[in-house]
C-alpha cells in the first residue's frame, strides 16, 4: 500500500482506518472476516507483514480479542476489527482489557441488527453496546467520523487514547462510512502528533509496580516477556497485578478505571460545529447521518434558515457539557441518528429543556435522507413546540 505522506488518494473509509492505523505505528491485528468491516482485514493481511508486523486471522471474535490482548502486552501496538456480531463476542474480553488497562483498538462497522440483521445495511445501533456491552461498571473511549479523512484522523486519535490511558478504544463507524469512497490526504509523518507507549524507568531488580500510577496518572509498561516479572489478571487487583479482595483496594482500583475517563470527558471530545452561532434550530449527529444533515442544513440556510448542525466524533465519555453549551441557544434540538434513539437520550440528559429534544431517524437498513429530516422537522415547527 503506497501511503506516502502529503500524497491524495482515493479510497473507502475501511481502507482510510488501516491508513491512519498504520501511520499510528500499528504492528498486530487479530480478527475475522465479517461484513461491513472485511476491507480492513484484507489489506492489513497485505500491509503488516511488509513492515515486519503480523497478521493473524483468528477462529473467531471471542480469540481475536484475547490475541490483541496479549498482542499488547507483549508490547504491540494492536488491533482488531468486527461487525455488530462480532462485536458481540468480544466483550467478555474486552472488559479483560478495561480491567487489566490493556491499550488496543477495536473497530466496530456497524450494521443493522439484532443478531444477523442486515449484514450489508447501514445503522448505528451499537453506540449503548460499546458503553455498557462488557459487564460491572467501567468506562470507555468510543470514536467515530463522518468522511473517509476523519476516519484517518480518528483512528490515529483512537491509538493515542488508547496509549495515554491504557484503555481499549472502540473506533464506530458504519457501513456508508466503511464502503465509501472519498478523497484522503495523508499526513506528512509527524504532522498529526502519535503517542508511543510509555515504558517504565524501573531497572531490573529493582521492585516493579505495574499498577502503580505516576503522578500525571498515566501508567508506564514494561513488555510482558521482558525485563520485568509481573501479574495481569482480570480480578480486582493490587498495584502488584496480584488479584485482591481488600475492600479499599477494590473501591480505588473501580475509581481510577472511571475517573481516569470520565474526568477528563472534556479532553477526550471531538467535535466539529456549523452555522451554531446563530442556529434558533440544531441538529446533533454523527457518522453517515451527520452527512445528511449537514447537506440538509446547507439547503435550509440557503433558503434564510437558521439552523446548525452539531458533528459528534466523541460518543464515549459523552460530552455533555459540550452539548449543552452549544445548544443552550436554540428553540428546538432534533438528534439525527439511525437507531431507536441512543444518542438522543444522552442529548436529552444533556439539554436544558429536555422536551425540546426530538429524534429524527431510520432503523430500516437504509441512509437517513435529508427529505427524512424535513418532514420530521415540519411536523415539529408546524405544531410550534
Amino acid at each position: 500500500m503506497d501511503c506516502d505522506g502529503g500524497k491524495t488518494y482515493f479510497v473507502q473509509g475501511n481502507e482510510a482506518c488501516v491508513r491512519g492505523a498504520l501511520y499510528a505505528g500499528l504492528k498486530f491485528f487479530a480478527g475475522y472476516p465479517i461484513t461491513p468491516s472485511t476491507e480492513i482485514a484484507e489489506h492489513l493481511a497485505r500491509e503488516l507483514p511488509r513492515i515486519g508486523g503480523a497478521f493473524i486471522q483468528m477462529e473467531d471474535e471471542i480469540a481475536s480479542m484475547c490475541a490483541v490482548c496479549g498482542a499488547s502486552l507483549a508490547g504491540a501496538k494492536a488491533m482488531t476489527a468486527t461487525s455488530g456480531p462480532g462485536f458481540s463476542l468480544k466483550q467478555e474480553a474486552l472488559g479483560y482489557a478495561v480491567m487489566a488497562e490493556i491499550p488496543c483498538v477495536v473497530v466496530d462497522v456497524q450494521r443493522a441488527g439484532p443478531s444477523t440483521g442486515l449484514p450489508t445495511k447501514v445503522a448505528q445501533g451499537d453506540v449503548n453496546q460499546a458503553r455498557w456491552g462488557t459487564h460491572g461498571d467501567h468506562a470507555v473511549v468510543a470514536l467515530t467520523a463522518s468522511s473517509v479523512q476523519d476516519v484517518f484522523t480518528v483512528t490515529v486519535e483512537a491509538f493515542n487514547f488508547a496509549e495515554t490511558y491504557r484503555t481499549p478504544v472502540i473506533l464506530l463507524f458504519d457501513e456508508v462510512i466503511g464502503h465509501m469512497r472519498e478523497k484522503l490526504v495523508v499526513p506528512e509523518d509527524g504532522e498529526l502528533p502519535v503517542v508511543e507507549r510509555l515504558k517504565t524507568s524501573v531497572k531490573v531488580g529493582v521492585d516493579y509496580h505495574p499498577y502503580l500510577p505516576r503522578e500525571d496518572g498515566r501508567l508506564p509498561m514494561s513488555d510482558y516477556g521482558g525485563e520485568h516479572r509481573f501479574h495481569v489478571t482480570g480480578l480486582f487487583h493490587n498495584i502488584w497485578g496480584f488479584p485482591t479482595e481488600n475492600p479499599t483496594e477494590a473501591h480505588d482500583l473501580l475509581y481510577h478505571l472511571v475517573d481516569k475517563i470520565e474526568n477528563r470527558a472534556h479532553m477526550l471530545a471531538r467535535w466539529k460545529e456549523y452555522h451554531l452561532e446563530d442556529a434558533e434550530s440544531i441538529l446533533v449527529s454523527y457518522g453517515a447521518s451527520a452527512r445528511s444533515s449537514l447537506q440538509y442544513v446547507e439547503d435550509r440556510r440557503a433558503r434564510g434558515h437558521k439552523i446548525g448542525l452539531l458533528e459528534l466524533q466523541t460518543l464515549w465519555p459523552f460530552p455533555k457539557q459540550l452539548v449543552r453549551e452549544k445548544t443552550a441557544r436554540a428553540d428546538n434540538i432534533f438528534v439525527v441518528e439511525m437507531n431507536m434513539g441512543q444518542v438522543l437520550a444522552q442529548v436529552k440528559a444533556a439539554a436544558a429543556v429536555p422536551d425540546n429534544v426530538f429524534l429524527i431517524n431510520r432503523i430500516d437498513g437504509l441512509l437517513v435522507a435529508p427529505a427524512d429530516i424535513e418532514s420530521i422537522m415540519r411536523v415539529v415547527e408546524g405544531r410550534g413546540i
